[in-house]
């Protein structure tokens, strides 16, 4: 079956106002160049509808099928490719400078559990006080923190200072079969 793009201002039937229309039949077969009130008496007989499928044609291309059902078909194949489509969202795990070694392999348990779903992991230190003045440990943080994910993330925004906070943004490659 042959897939026609159907546009917003589709013309159809007796609103397609042309002199000639070139026709397709319902199999796909061409007619040929018609007077659009042959082509319009023609669909009516066979029970069909004469859909512009081509405007900027000249003259334009006319085909005769069943509107209702043809919109019907384009909507439930729209529906289709929207349930197959993966939305990846942005998770947030927040740490400090201070957290310790048990917390951060929670941490990066939680990481690599959301990366496995197909989601970007945004890793965020933050900062109060008198911790701002050692921006550097924020940073030990975050390569402690690579290096216990080590293969499991990829590192799409590497480890860089946002106000008064140190942020690097994570996803997964897919395997490659």
């Amino acid at each position: 079956m042959e897939v026609w793009v159907i546009k917003a201002t589709v013309r159809i039937n007796r609103k397609i106002r042309v002199p000639q229309v070139r026709l397709v039949d319902e199999q796909g077969v061409m007619v040929g160049i018609v007077p659009i009130n042959d082509a319009v008496q023609m669909a009516e007989e066979r029970g069909y509808d004469l859909v512009e499928v081509a405007p900027g044609a000249n003259p334009p291309v006319c085909r005769l099928m069943d509107f209702g059902q043809y919109k019907y078909e384009l909507a439930k194949k729209a529906k289709d490719a929207k349930k197959k489509q993966k939305v990846i969202k942005l998770k947030e795990i927040k740490v400090r400078p201070k957290t310790d070694e048990g917390d951060l392999q929670t941490k990066c348990n939680a990481i690599k559990k959301f990366l496995d779903d197909g989601d970007k992991v945004k890793v965020s230190v933050a900062f109060r006080g008198r911790e701002k003045a050692h921006m550097e440990v924020g940073y030990k943080v975050v390569e402690r923190m690579k290096e216990i994910l080590g293969e499991d993330a990829d590192i799409e925004k590497d480890a860089a200072q946002e106000g008064s906070a140190i942020t690097m943004i994570l996803f997964r490659q897919p395997k490659k079969k």
